[in-house]
Protein backbone atom coordinates (compact mmCIF):
# COMPACT_ATOMS: atom_id res chain seq x y z
CA UNK A 1 0.00 0.00 0.00
CA UNK A 2 1.42 3.39 -0.95
CA UNK A 3 1.44 6.43 1.29
CA UNK A 4 -1.26 8.08 -0.81
CA UNK A 5 -3.56 5.07 -0.38
CA UNK A 6 -3.80 5.88 3.32
CA UNK A 7 -5.70 9.09 2.65
CA UNK A 8 -8.92 9.91 0.87
CA UNK A 9 -9.27 11.92 -2.30
CA UNK A 10 -10.02 15.02 -0.19
CA UNK A 11 -6.49 14.87 1.19
CA UNK A 12 -5.11 14.54 -2.33
CA UNK A 13 -7.19 17.51 -3.52
CA UNK A 14 -5.96 19.63 -0.59
CA UNK A 15 -2.37 18.78 -1.50
CA UNK A 16 -3.01 19.67 -5.14
CA UNK A 17 -4.64 22.94 -4.10
CA UNK A 18 -1.77 23.71 -1.75
CA UNK A 19 0.78 22.93 -4.48
CA UNK A 20 -1.10 25.09 -7.01
CA UNK A 21 -1.12 27.99 -4.55
CA UNK A 22 2.64 27.70 -4.10
CA UNK A 23 3.12 27.63 -7.89
CA UNK A 24 0.97 30.76 -8.16
CA UNK A 25 3.06 32.46 -5.47
CA UNK A 26 6.30 31.41 -7.19
CA UNK A 27 4.97 32.89 -10.46
CA UNK A 28 4.00 36.16 -8.79
CA UNK A 29 7.03 37.91 -10.27
CA UNK A 30 6.49 36.27 -13.67
CA UNK A 31 9.33 33.76 -13.48
CA UNK A 32 10.23 30.59 -11.69
CA UNK A 33 13.93 30.54 -10.92
CA UNK A 34 15.96 27.35 -11.20
CA UNK A 35 15.97 27.06 -7.40
CA UNK A 36 12.20 27.52 -7.25
CA UNK A 37 11.72 24.96 -10.04
CA UNK A 38 13.85 22.41 -8.22
CA UNK A 39 11.91 23.08 -5.02
CA UNK A 40 8.57 22.70 -6.83
CA UNK A 41 9.75 19.40 -8.30
CA UNK A 42 10.62 18.04 -4.86
CA UNK A 43 7.49 19.50 -3.28
CA UNK A 44 5.29 17.82 -5.90
CA UNK A 45 6.95 14.52 -5.12
CA UNK A 46 6.55 15.03 -1.35
CA UNK A 47 2.87 15.94 -1.78
CA UNK A 48 2.32 12.95 -4.09
CA UNK A 49 1.28 15.10 -7.05
CA UNK A 50 1.14 12.95 -10.19
CA UNK A 51 3.23 13.95 -13.19
CA UNK A 52 0.08 14.71 -15.18
CA UNK A 53 -1.38 16.89 -12.42
CA UNK A 54 2.00 18.57 -11.97
CA UNK A 55 2.19 19.54 -15.64
CA UNK A 56 -1.44 20.64 -15.66
CA UNK A 57 -1.00 22.83 -12.60
CA UNK A 58 2.19 24.43 -13.97
CA UNK A 59 0.51 25.10 -17.31
CA UNK A 60 -2.70 26.56 -15.91
CA UNK A 61 -1.85 27.63 -12.35
CA UNK A 62 -4.09 30.72 -12.48
CA UNK A 63 -7.22 28.59 -12.81
CA UNK A 64 -6.47 26.75 -9.57
CA UNK A 65 -8.24 28.09 -6.48
CA UNK A 66 -6.12 29.47 -3.67
CA UNK A 67 -7.34 28.09 -0.39
CA UNK A 68 -4.97 29.17 2.35
CA UNK A 69 -5.66 27.55 5.70
CA UNK A 70 -8.33 29.51 7.53
CA UNK A 71 -7.09 29.04 11.07
CA UNK A 72 -3.90 30.70 12.23
CA UNK A 73 -2.64 27.44 13.74
CA UNK A 74 -3.09 25.62 10.40
CA UNK A 75 -1.19 28.39 8.62
CA UNK A 76 1.62 28.01 11.14
CA UNK A 77 1.63 24.23 10.63
CA UNK A 78 1.92 24.68 6.86
CA UNK A 79 4.64 27.29 7.34
CA UNK A 80 6.53 24.92 9.64
CA UNK A 81 6.38 22.11 7.07
CA UNK A 82 7.44 24.35 4.19
CA UNK A 83 10.23 26.08 6.09
CA UNK A 84 11.63 22.67 7.03
CA UNK A 85 11.47 21.55 3.38
CA UNK A 86 13.18 24.69 2.10
CA UNK A 87 15.72 24.68 4.94
CA UNK A 88 16.94 21.13 4.30
CA UNK A 89 16.95 21.82 0.57
CA UNK A 90 19.79 23.32 -1.39
CA UNK A 91 18.14 26.74 -1.45
CA UNK A 92 20.15 29.02 0.85
CA UNK A 93 20.64 32.73 1.50
CA UNK A 94 18.59 35.32 -0.36
CA UNK A 95 16.77 32.82 -2.63
CA UNK A 96 15.67 30.91 0.50
CA UNK A 97 14.30 34.08 2.11
CA UNK A 98 12.66 35.27 -1.10
CA UNK A 99 10.90 31.96 -1.68
CA UNK A 100 9.74 31.69 1.93
CA UNK A 101 8.45 35.28 1.94
CA UNK A 102 6.42 34.52 -1.18
CA UNK A 103 5.09 31.35 0.43
CA UNK A 104 4.31 33.22 3.66
CA UNK A 105 2.22 35.79 1.79
CA UNK A 106 0.52 32.96 -0.10
CA UNK A 107 -0.36 31.33 3.21
CA UNK A 108 -2.08 34.52 4.30
CA UNK A 109 0.54 36.25 6.43
CA UNK A 110 0.57 40.04 6.03
CA UNK A 111 3.25 41.26 3.64
CA UNK A 112 4.53 43.81 6.19
CA UNK A 113 5.20 41.08 8.77
CA UNK A 114 6.27 38.17 6.59
CA UNK A 115 10.00 39.01 6.66
CA UNK A 116 10.04 38.84 10.46
CA UNK A 117 7.95 35.68 10.51
CA UNK A 118 10.24 33.99 7.98
CA UNK A 119 13.39 35.04 9.85
CA UNK A 120 11.99 33.68 13.12
CA UNK A 121 10.73 30.51 11.42
CA UNK A 122 14.16 29.82 9.88
CA UNK A 123 15.87 30.37 13.23
CA UNK A 124 13.46 28.00 14.96
CA UNK A 125 13.80 25.31 12.29
CA UNK A 126 17.60 25.68 12.38
CA UNK A 127 17.37 24.97 16.10
CA UNK A 128 15.33 21.81 15.40
CA UNK A 129 12.30 22.83 17.44
CA UNK A 130 9.16 20.72 17.23
CA UNK A 131 5.83 21.96 15.88
CA UNK A 132 4.39 22.91 19.28
CA UNK A 133 7.37 25.08 20.19
CA UNK A 134 7.41 26.56 16.67
CA UNK A 135 3.75 27.61 16.92
CA UNK A 136 4.17 29.02 20.42
CA UNK A 137 7.30 30.99 19.49
CA UNK A 138 5.79 32.45 16.33
CA UNK A 139 2.59 33.42 18.15
CA UNK A 140 4.56 35.15 20.88
CA UNK A 141 7.50 36.54 18.92
CA UNK A 142 6.74 40.14 19.90
CA UNK A 143 6.81 39.61 23.64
Amino acid sequence: MSFSDLFDSGFKKRNESHFAAIVRVAMDDGIITAEEQAFLDRLAQNLDISEGDYKSILKDYKSQPINPPVSYDRRLERLYDLVRMVHVDTIKGDPEHTLLKKIGVGLGFHSENVKYIVDKALTLVSNNVDLDIFIDEIKHMNR
